[in-house]
């Protein structure tokens, strides 16, 4: 894993100021090993490319980050011991100029989206060609983003549709039928009271309150309490 140097046959990459100096120093990040090793043995024939570790999870790479002091990381989303996306951020206080390249099996926009708020400057399928990653390594470090085209599509649809609802007016949901008694629990679950508070305040049993909250939470067709208050406010039970 130690540097080649370049040769005069070796072409030439667009100089870059934030561009490291010298060989680009590369991390990888994988829990399966096989990928981990095949990864590491391609990249080592790249002679603009130091390996200069590899982990196998998360929390390790945290620690031989702030050793190795990589310019980019290949990193996998999921693995053990902090996910790659948790990582992100603790190896960037350690080593700032650190740049990422997150590695998945994942097309999940969710996971895409997390990675890119996490400052991730590359997202690539694993399905991609290990011999296409040096010069995403290359792009990477030379301060170009790089993303994987069914990726970026993805994420220019999410864009347009948060657009287009970022233009139309916001609705107001629609009331589900509740019971006056409901619609007074509600409007004083928003109000932040809790159910024995609520009851003494309606003359009715803290079991009863439960009973209606239940009821409540069912046809709003939420899971708590805070997000039954949004809809509250939302709903015009009781002002914000």
């Amino acid at each position: 894993m130690s540097p080649h140097p370049p040769t005069p046959d070796q072409p030439h990459h667009p100089a870059h100021t934030n561009a490291p100096d010298g060989p680009i120093r590369v991390m990888v990040v994988d829990d399966h090993a096989l990928f981990r090793r095949g990864l590491v043995s391609v990249l080592d024939e790249e002679a603009d490319i130091n390996v200069v570790g590899e982990a196998g999870d998360g929390e390790e790479a945290i620690r031989l980050a702030a050793r190795s002091r990589p310019d980019v990381v290949l990193m996998d989303v999921w693995m053990p011991h902090a996910r790659g996306i948790e990582a992100c951020p603790r190896i960037r206080e350690s080593v700032p100029g650190t740049r990422f390249v997150m590695l998945t099996m994942s097309d999940e926009e969710s996971d895409l989206f997390d990675a890119l708020k996490v400052g991730a400057s590359g997202y690539l399928l694993k399905e991609i060609a290990v011999t296409d990653i040096a010069e995403t390594i290359r792009t990477i470090a030379a301060g170009r983003p790089s993303i994987n085209q069914a990726m970026a599509t993805k994420l220019i649809g999410e864009f347009a549709e948060l657009a287009k609802q970022d233009s139309s007016p916001p609705e107001r949901p629609v009331i589900p039928q509740l019971t006056p008694r409901e619609a007074e629990v509600l409007a004083l679950v928003a109000r932040s009271l809790n159910n024995r508070v609520i009851g003494e305040r309606l003359f009715i049993t803290e079991n009863t309150v439960k009973n209606h909250v239940r009821n409540i939470l069912e046809k709003l067709q939420v899971h708590s309490r805070t997000e039954a208050a949004i809809y509250a406010v939302r709903a015009g039970y009781v002002s914000p």
